[in-house]
């Protein structure tokens, strides 16, 4: 009877918040925080590391072997400018949303190459870049056009 109130709390809890159940129940990685797209479908909740200093966006996710689904790592530039990024070291293939500073997505790489050092530039200046598991815009519906909301984007 209490796993099946536990449960019944998490829901409404998720409910509450706009999390699924599903959502609410799984737990976020260390340092990481939730990041939400506005799409044509609904919203879209990613859990994402950020890459906020020149340190941790240098680092990206360079020699992870795996990644969370619905999971990322969200880079915020300290300036809004034409943006390369590269693959280096990087194992996984990713997913790149390019945003401007408001947030909405004026470009997507999908599906990168591990490991090249061709570099991959923003179709535009932008302020932040978002890396997801391959496949994850086309599996979630995301678009270029969407709009994604975090605490550090706009600031």
């Amino acid at each position: 009877m209490r796993k099946l109130m536990a449960a019944a709390a998490l829901v409404l809890a998720g409910l509450a918040t706009g999390f699924t159940a599903q959502a609410a129940a799984t737990p976020l990685p260390v340092d990481s925080e939730r990041l939400v797209i506005q799409t044509a479908a609904g919203p879209v909740r990613i859990a994402v590391e950020l890459a906020l200093t020149p340190e941790t966006r240098a680092r990206g996710l360079m020699n992870r072997e795996s990644m969370a689904p619905d999971h990322g790592m969200l880079f915020k530039f300290d300036q809004t400018r034409p943006v390369m990024m590269w693959m280096k070291n990087t194992p996984l293939p990713l997913d790149m949303l390019f945003l401007d500073e408001g947030g909405t997505i004026v470009g997507i790489v999908k599906d990168t190459i591990p490991y090249s050092e061709t570099i991959i530039s923003s179709p535009s200046p932008v302020r932040y870049v978002l890396e997801l598991n391959a496949g994850t815009a086309d599996r979630r519906g995301i678009a270029p056009g969407d709009k994604a909301h975090h605490r550090v984007i706009g600031q």
